[in-house]
């Protein structure tokens, strides 16, 4: 019980409050979360996050928006780290963006000029009405805090390490503008996130594009910019 208590980051009388005994807590784990739990509890933290930093996040308070109990929530997600892992690999776009990557591999156009637009609309669709609180994510791993840290590293595994190699490869090839590929990326990713944090005030001055058509944009300014010489014509060729 203490070395549980521990992990959880709740204190042993709480943990015996909650539960009363050994008996109970291994009763209770026995039992199978209600359907739909692990969705509502992102969700929910997802919520949470947007308002509060991840070290000030309530676990009573999110298994009360979640509609479920303490012992789910941390059943499903032991501790702020395991929670703040699921986060990134739910909502954040880079397993998208592998699995893009993987299919372009696999066939014979994995030009920039296709491969572009489909990471673009996988960075849209990750931000399309939680921009605000993606971004509230970036800052808390850029804290570095404990809770934070095996999150960072999990989003390093897959996505972004393969899209970074994916850039390196297409310019060693002559087919971008030799450039940082991090650059290359912040070029492409900068105005996307930009656009969505911004649309109700580029409606309001008279923006009436689709968000698809901002994108279309974004990512044939980019095409243009990163071409070689910056002649798009040798981009949508090679």
């Amino acid at each position: 019980m203490a070395e549980l208590a521990a992990t959880t980051g709740v204190s042993l009388r709480q943990l015996y409050r909650l539960f009363g005994s050994r008996a109970a807590l291994l009763k209770e784990v026995d039992r199978e979360p209600p359907p739909g739990a692990r969705e509502r509890i992102l969700e929910s933290a997802l919520d949470l996050l947007g308002r509060s930093s991840l070290a000030d996040l309530s676990m009573d308070e999110l298994a009360a928006r979640a509609d479920v109990s303490r012992a789910t929530v941390y059943r499903l997600f032991p501790g702020k780290s395991a929670l703040f892992r699921e986060l990134i690999a739910a909502y954040s776009p880079w397993e998208s963006i592998a699995r893009i990557l993987d299919d372009t591999a696999a066939t014979a156009d994995d030009t920039p000029w296709h491969v572009i637009p489909h990471v673009a609309r996988a960075l849209v669709e990750a931000l399309s009405g939680r921009s605000g609180v993606l971004l509230r994510m970036v800052f808390e791993m850029s804290r570095g805090a404990p809770d934070t840290r095996e999150g960072v590293q999990r989003s390093m595994l897959r996505g972004l390490p393969d899209l970074i190699q994916y850039l390196t490869q297409q310019m060693a090839a002559g087919r971008l503008r030799q450039v940082h590929p991090v650059i290359a990326l912040q070029m492409l990713a900068g105005p996307i996130v930009a656009h969505e944090l911004a649309r109700p005030l580029a409606a309001l001055v008279g923006l009436e594009a689709t968000r698809d058509q901002v994108v279309e944009q974004i990512v044939e300014l980019w095409l243009r910019a990163m071409a070689p010489d910056g002649n798009q014509a040798d981009v949508e060729r090679t």
